[in-house]
Formats: structure tokens, sequence, C-alpha cells
């Protein structure tokens, strides 16, 4: 059955990539959290989508030119709505204990952000941190960056892990052969154009419209990343009884 991951938390009503967008995602059902990576000026894990705080904080710079206590002075959540101006940036590790506390026993995506900026070792790092936790949920690593894909099956053996792509054909042919990748993550757009190379599970990404919802839950997708994880939900349940 298709699950349905929560993008970033349920940012269609939260503020990206927070704690109270997570919680947001686990209330109305969620599959599964998708969240992004990066790594501070002093090394550590932190969980934003983009290379620089300014559009989701009142700060402005890069985020590996900042250390965490600087990050932690932002405000996370005023940007999307005043009731949210508590909110702060959270760690990797604030987010995993976060998800334990709250009961989470669903799937986590964790997007390395290396597509940009390689932050070296940071796949190390989070493997490291990842295999020091007793998790009651499971989780898979996803990126743009093929290669610290592949450092992350050296350095976590067991993971799961997934390539992102948009609708490049010649990618997603040569994403077929990759043994050490178990899925694709397609922009969902390429879904009605390459519907006949499904030999890998497929989850589709940035699907927030009703009809696409519909259509991959009906062809039985792997799994949907969605803004609209409770939208997707209903949807899904909704679906299953017909």
């Amino acid at each position: 059955m298709t699950e349905i991951f929560a993008h970033r938390g349920s940012k269609i009503n939260r503020p990206e990539n927070t704690l109270a967008a997570f919680a947001e995602a686990i209330r109305v059902g969620s599959d599964g959290i998708e969240i992004d990576v990066h790594r501070t000026k002093d090394n550590h894990l932190i969980v934003i989508h983009d290379e620089r705080v300014d559009r989701t904080t009142n700060g402005s710079g890069l985020v590996r030119k900042l250390t965490l206590q600087e990050i932690k002075e932002l405000d996370a959540g005023s940007w999307f709505h005043p009731h949210y101006f508590r909110e702060k940036i959270p760690t990797l590790e604030e987010v995993l204990d976060y998800l334990e506390e709250k009961g989470f026993r669903g799937r986590l995506n964790i997007e390395l952000k290396t597509n940009k900026y390689p932050y070296p070792k940071i796949e190390k790092q989070i493997a490291q941190l990842m295999q020091s936790k007793k998790l009651h949920f499971s989780y898979l690593y996803s990126s743009f960056n093929i290669w610290s894909l592949y450092l992350m099956k050296k350095h976590d053996p067991k993971a799961d892990l997934a390539y992102i792509i948009k609708d490049q054909f010649f990618l997603l042919c040569w994403a077929q052969r990759l043994k050490f990748v178990k899925s694709i993550h397609l922009k969902h757009s390429a879904v009605f154009k390459r519907k006949a190379v499904w030999s890998k599970e497929l989850r589709f990404w940035a699907v927030n419209e009703e009809a696409s919802l519909q259509k991959l839950l009906s062809d039985c997708a792997s799994g949907i990343i969605t803004d609209k994880p409770e939208e997707a939900v209903k949807l899904k349940n909704l679906l299953s009884k017909e």
C-alpha cells in the first residue's frame, strides 16, 4: 500500500522542518515524515531545507557559516505565522528524540542536502548518530547526490537508500542498475510519461493536487511525498474502502 510522507512535516499548515510540523504530521496519520539535513559551522547536524537560513527564519547567512548557538537564537516560525514565534530550527538528534517521545512508528526519510555543498564526512556522522539510537521507527536516506548515498551504504549498510531525481530520463534508467539504491524519488510530473520504468520502488515528490494524489494512489505507487499529508491520508483511506 502507498505510504504517505509529510514533506518537511505538515508544511501546508505549520512552519516547515520544525517540531510543530512534525507533530502535525503525526496527528494526521502520516506513514512517514521527510526532513532535510545540513551541518553547522561547528559540526552539528541541523534540520533545515535551504543552504541559507534567510527564507525560514528572521536571520541571514549560510547554515555552514553559522554556529549551532547562532542558529538556535533564530525564530523559525514567525515567517509562517506569528503564533509559531517560539519554534526553533531543530538538530537531527532533537528530531529523533521528539519522534520517539511522540510515539511515532512510521518511517523517517532523512534527505542529505549535499548536492550543492558536500559537507565532508557528514554521511559517517549521520550514520553514527542513527546507530547510537534505539529507535522504534524505521528510516531511510535520500539525496540528489549519488556519492552521498554510496557513502551512506558504506557507513550504514542495512539502511534503505533512495536516489532523488526530477524528470531526467537518462538518470532514471541509470538508477535502475544501481544495486545499492533500493528506491527512486521522482518528481510527480514524470509518472505519466515514464510509467513503463517502474522496476524499483518509486516514491513521488511535490504531489499536492488532488488529481495527482488520486492517480498515484490508484496506481499503487510505493510512496507519495506531499505538503498536504492530511488530505493525502484521507484520500488514501477513502480509496481503500472502495
